[in-house]
C-alpha cells in the first residue's frame, strides 16, 4: 500500500486581508523596511521572478492541487503566509485580519477535505485576544492549530504576557507551528539574501531556546509545537546548549532538563535540503518527531520529499513511512 505523504509546511495568501491593510501607514511603509532588510538585489529578484511564480500557487487552489500531484503529496497542512502576521495591528483590525484569514483557510479545506488540512493565525501581539482566537479557531472553525512567528515585535515567546496563549494551546491540544518572518539582525544580513538563508533558521533557533530555557515546555508539557526549517540551527548544534546547561548556572534559566530532551518533545519539518542534514536531525530528535515540510510555494522550499527520504541513509522503511506521513497524521489526530 502506498504511503500517504503529508506536507506540514505550505502557505496560502488571503487576498481579502491584503485589501484590509492596503491603506494603512504600516503597510505603506513595508517597501522601505524591506529594502533595509533584504537589499535592492533581493527585492528585484522577488518582484521579477519569485513572487510572479509563487503568487498563483498561493491564491489558486487548482494550481496547488496540480502541484501536489506532481510532487507526490497527498495532503497539505496549509497555513497563512508569514507575510500576513501583521503583528502591528490594533485589536479591532487584528480581529478582522484573523477572522478573514482563518475563514479563508477553512473554506479551502472544506472544498477539498481529502487534500487540505488547516492551521490558522492569531493576533499574538494581544495575548488575551490571541487565546480567544485560538479557542475559536479550534472549537468553532475546526482548525488543527495555528501558525505563529518566532517573536512578537519585541516580545520573546517565553514572555509572561503570552502565558494565556500557551495555556490555551495546551488545553486544546492545538498544534503551534513556529515559522519566522525575516530576521532581527538587521542590515548585517541585508545582502546576498542572508536575511532568509541564515536569518530565518537563526530566528527559529532563538525562539526554541527561549521556550526551553524560559521554562515554557516545563510549565506546559503537553504542547504540540512544530518548528519550521528543521528547527533552524538548534538541533544540529544542541551539544553547545547542553554543555552550557551544565557549566553555566545562569544558562539553565527555568529549564529542568538538558535542552536535547526538550527537542525530543518538539516536532520538526524536513526542510533541511540534504540527506546528511536530515540523517543528523533523525539522530538528534528521533524519527518520530519529523514531518515533511516543503515550504510550498516559495523558492527556498524543497519539493521532492520522497526523493529526500529515499536518499537519506540509515533510516528504516518504517521510519521513512512515519516521516512521510504517519507522524503528521498522528499529530493531526487523523490516523484512525
Amino acid at each position: 500500500m502506498r504511503q500517504k505523504v503529508v506536507d506540514f509546511h505550505c502557505h496560502v495568501l488571503t487576498l481579502a486581508a491584503e485589501a484590509l491593510v492596503a491603506e494603512r501607514d504600516e503597510k505603506r511603509a513595508e517597501p522601505e523596511l524591506m529594502l533595509a532588510a533584504i537589499g535592492a538585489d533581493s527585492i528585484a529578484h522577488n518582484n521579477s521572478v519569485m513572487l510572479p511564480k509563487a503568487f498563483p500557487k498561493l491564491t489558486r487552489v487548482e494550481q496547488r492541487l496540480a502541484d501536489m500531484d506532481a510532487m507526490g503529496v497527498d495532503v497539505q497542512v496549509i497555513s497563512p503566509s508569514p507575510s500576513q502576521y501583521y503583528y502591528w495591528a490594533d485589536p479591532d483590525l487584528a480581529r478582522d485580519l484573523v477572522r478573514l484569514q482563518n475563514e479563508y483557510v477553512v473554506e479551502l479545506c472544506a472544498r477539498h477535505p481529502d487534500r487540505l488540512v488547516g492551521l490558522g493565525t492569531l493576533a499574538l501581539q494581544h495575548p488575551q485576544l490571541a487565546a480567544e482566537q485560538l479557542r475559536d479557531a479550534v472549537k468553532r472553525l475546526g482548525l488543527k492549530g495555528v501558525e505563529i512567528s518566532t517573536a512578537v515585535n519585541e516580545m520573546e515567546l517565553n514572555a509572561h504576557e503570552l502565558a494565556p496563549f500557551w495555556s490555551t494551546a495546551e488545553e486544546l491540544g492545538a498544534i503551534v507551528f513556529i515559522h519566522p518572518f525575516g530576521t532581527t539582525l538587521g542590515r548585517r544580513l541585508s545582502s546576498y539574501y542572508l536575511s532568509n538563508i541564515i536569518g530565518q533558521p537563526l530566528e527559529t533557533a532563538v525562539a526554541l531556546s527561549h521556550l526551553i530555557f524560559g521554562g515554557v515546555l516545563d510549565r506546559h508539557p503537553g504542547l504540540k509545537i512544530v518548528a519550521a526549517h528543521g528547527g533552524g540551527y538548534l538541533p544540529g548544534y544542541c551539544g553547545r546548549s547542553n554543555h552550557g546547561f551544565v557549566v553555566r548556572p545562569e544558562a539553565r534559566g527555568q529549564a529542568l532538563h538538558p535542552p536535547v530532551e526538550y527537542l525530543r518533545r518538539i516536532w520538526f519539518d524536513t526542510l533541511v535540503y540534504e540527506p546528511d542534514a536530515l540523517r543528523r536531525l533523525v539522530e538528534v530528535v528521533g524519527a518520530s518527531q519529523l514531518v515533511v515540510g516543503t515550504d510550498y510555494p516559495f523558492d527556498m522550499g524543497h519539493f521532492d520529499p520522497r526523493g529526500l527520504l529515499a536518499a537519506t541513509a540509515a533510516i528504516s522503511e518504517a521510519d521513512r513511512a512515519a516521516i512521510l506521513g504517519g507522524n503528521a497524521l498522528s499529530l493531526l489526530g487523523m490516523n484512525t
